[in-house]
């Protein structure tokens, strides 16, 4: 608990990355494995993970990381932040306007791609969670 302490004071901005990300991870979780859809449940957690999303992104917008290829601190990592940008919503949209598949698909991408595949680079040995998780359970 002494490193999120640390990340907190000396990263509030990679912290509240952080925080939301595990949100939206463990939300999503629970949406995809809930076996009714479309209920009051999946619609209040359906917005619950829309927001921790939203904060996640927005707050990835700012993170800049000048050890790796980047052009003005944007690495290639942002590219997710870029696709969760534009894809959360046109997520919500698809969902309002009835085209319950495509919601599906494009949710279930955004879980895959955003959380699942963008959360295992963000923990790479190198990247900064990586190395402070890696250090946090005694792997460095």
């Amino acid at each position: 608990m002494d490193a999120f302490a640390r990340l907190l004071e000396r990263h509030p901005l990679v912290f509240v990355h952080l925080v939301t990300a595990l949100a939206a991870l463990l939300l999503g979780a629970a949406l995809l494995a809930l076996p009714r859809k479309g209920n009051a449940a999946h619609r209040t957690l359906g917005w619950a993970w829309v927001g921790a999303m939203a904060a996640t992104t927005l707050a990835s917008a700012f993170i800049r990381d000048y050890r790796m290829p980047n052009i003005a601190g944007i690495t290639p990592i942002h590219a997710f932040t870029l696709l969760t940008a534009v894809g959360l919503p046109r997520g919500v949209w698809l969902a309002r306007r009835g085209d319950l598949q495509g919601h599906r698909r494009q949710m279930r991408g955004l879980y895959i791609g955003a959380c699942l595949v963008a959360g295992l680079f963000a923990l790479l040995p190198g990247r900064f969670l990586g190395t402070q998780l890696w250090a946090a359970l005694g792997a460095s």
